[in-house]
C-alpha cells in the first residue's frame, strides 16, 4: 500500500514537473518595441493593460499604449495588441499600469525607468509648455497648440505640480527606481495600478475586471502552500527529524 501511494506520488510529480516545461521562455515585448522604433525616433511607451488568462496554468498579458514623434513635435498615440509576457515580467510591473516604462528623448538618451506618464518629454520641455503659477504652486501647462497633451496624460485632472517634477528628476531619473508621485491624503500613490489617476482613466479595463480574480488566486496558492509547509514541517518532526536539520533544508543555496 505504501508502495502505490509512493508511486502516485512519483507520477504526479512528474506530471506536475512535465507541465512546468510549458511555461517556456517569453521575451519581453518591451525590448521588441524599443528594437523596431527608428533610432532616431522620439518615443514612450507606457503599460496600458494587463491580464492573466488561465487557472492551474496562467498565461500573461500587457497592453500598451505607445506615444512616438513619426514627424518631429507631433507626437501621436497608438495602443497595441495584446502581448504575452513572462510572470516575472508581469509580476515586476503589476504596480505599474498607467506608467511609463520606457522612453528616448530628444537627446537620443534611452530611459528605461517606471515613471508617470509624460515626465520624460513632455513635462518640462520648453518647446511644448511652460510652468505657471496659480493656486500658490507652479504647475506645468502645454501650449494651446498642444492642449491635446493635457487631456492625452489626463493633467486638467491630476495637474503636475512643479514640485512632482523636481522630485523625480532630481532623485529618480536614470537611476532605475520607479516614481509613482507624492503620497494622497489616503494614504496611496498619485500614479500607478492603484491610484485614482489610473482607475478613473480606464474603469473598464481588462485589469479592473480580473485583478481581484488574480489576486484571489495568488493567496489562495500562498495559503495551500504555506499550510503544504506546515504539514511537511509537523512530519519532519514526527518522524525524528531535528529543528536545525528542518531549517538548513528549508533554506538551501
Amino acid at each position: 500500500m505504501k508502495y502505490i501511494k509512493t508511486a502516485s506520488l512519483l507520477l504526479l510529480l512528474v506530471f506536475v514537473t512535465s507541465c512546468g516545461g510549458r511555461e517556456k521562455f517569453v521575451k519581453d515585448p518591451l525590448d521588441d518595441i524599443i528594437r523596431d522604433m527608428p533610432t532616431d525616433r522620439v518615443f514612450s511607451v507606457e503599460l496600458y493593460d494587463m491580464n492573466v488568462e488561465g487557472n492551474f496554468f496562467e498565461d500573461y498579458f500587457h497592453q500598451y499604449r505607445i506615444i512616438e514623434e513619426k514627424t518631429p513635435g507631433q507626437p501621436e498615440e497608438r495602443v497595441t495588441e495584446w502581448m504575452q509576457v513572462s510572470e516575472n515580467q508581469f509580476k515586476k510591473h503589476v504596480d505599474d499600469m498607467g506608467m511609463e516604462l520606457a522612453s528616448r528623448g530628444e537627446d537620443g538618451k534611452l530611459v528605461k525607468d517606471v515613471s508617470p506618464p509624460g515626465y520624460n518629454n513632455y513635462v518640462g520641455n520648453e518647446k511644448y509648455g511652460q510652468w505657471v503659477q496659480r493656486d500658490g504652486g507652479s504647475f506645468w501647462e502645454f501650449y494651446g497648440k498642444y492642449a491635446f497633451m493635457s487631456s492625452m496624460f489626463r493633467m486638467f485632472t491630476y495637474p503636475v505640480n512643479r514640485s512632482y517634477y523636481n522630485d523625480y528628476r532630481g532623485n529618480y531619473y536614470g537611476r532605475g527606481r520607479s516614481y509613482y508621485g507624492p503620497r494622497t491624503t489616503t494614504g496611496g500613490s498619485y500614479y500607478g495600478t492603484n491610484s485614482n489617476y489610473n482607475r478613473t482613466s480606464k474603469p473598464n479595463s481588462t485589469w479592473s475586471s480580473n485583478r481581484s480574480n488574480f489576486k484571489n488566486r495568488v493567496n489562495s496558492r500562498t495559503s495551500r502552500s504555506s499550510t503544504s509547509s506546515s504539514r511537511t514541517s509537523r512530519s519532519s518532526s514526527r518522524y525524528g527529524g531535528s529543528s536545525s536539520r528542518s531549517r538548513g533544508g528549508g533554506f538551501g543555496k
